[in-house]
């Protein structure tokens, strides 16, 4: 059994991160993810996004457990550092074990942030990446952008703001799991065929992802550090 914990929108909040870091610490996690937004609009005086983001970083590998990432839609100064890093899967592939991840980060929003693909541009990373694991016993997709029209990309007005590649991806791929970000109203877990969905809401907040990998068998949840 593989027991994947998911982290996501940061947003920034080291302080919060670390405390409920310390409480993920005695809990049983075989890999970590993170599905994006390390960083935020405004950054500590004197910081830069990729000075965060670097924090972040090592704060996560604290943990000492593998770590898997995409880059979130604030994100965009992050791409090359992540890489370097080795713990990026935007537009790759990774095995661990059996399980392949395959991924791609960023999201549209309406305040112009720093890293907004397209949707043929989305496309074309998450295919490049799923080809890469594309034999693999176990696959789950990670995406800062929700699919579209699930419970996961659901905004505070009721609207669905997901990504409509990202949804198509799933139902054609029919990966073993979905992990995504973004929405923050969103937080929870559905199912878009046979694919178990989930977006871990924002971590600083006290909630945290749960995938568990069973042979073939995945159970998703969130769960309150709180």
């Amino acid at each position: 059994m593989t027991n994947i914990a998911v982290i996501g929108c940061i947003h920034g909040d080291i302080e919060n991160l670390m405390r409920f870091l310390d409480k993920m610490a005695l809990l049983k996690i075989d890999i970590l993810v993170c599905p994006g937004d390390f960083t935020d609009f405004t950054t500590q005086k004197g910081f830069t996004r990729l000075d965060i983001g670097k924090i972040i970083l090592e704060e996560l590998r604290g943990l000492g457990k593998p770590i898997l990432t995409v880059p979130g839609s604030w994100d965009g100064e992050l791409l090359g550092f992540l890489k370097k890093e080795n713990v990026s899967i935007h537009a790759e592939g990774r095995m661990i074990e059996d399980i392949g991840f395959y991924g791609y980060g960023g999201a549209k929003t309406p305040f112009n942030t720093p890293f907004e693909p397209s949707e043929g541009e989305i496309e074309l990373g998450l295919e490049k990446a799923y080809n890469e694991i594309k034999k693999a016993k176990v696959k789950i997709q990670i995406t800062h952008a929700p699919p579209f029209g699930t419970k996961l990309d659901v905004i505070a007005s009721g609207a669905h703001v997901g990504s409509d590649v990202v949804r198509n991806f799933i139902e054609s791929k029919s990966p073993d799991a979905a992990i995504c970000a973004h929405i923050h109203e969103g937080r929870g877990t559905d199912v878009l065929e046979k694919t178990k969905l989930i977006n871990p809401g924002r971590f600083p907040e006290g909630y945290l992802g749960l995938v568990e990998v069973n042979d073939s068998k995945i159970i998703t949840k969130v769960t309150s550090l709180i």
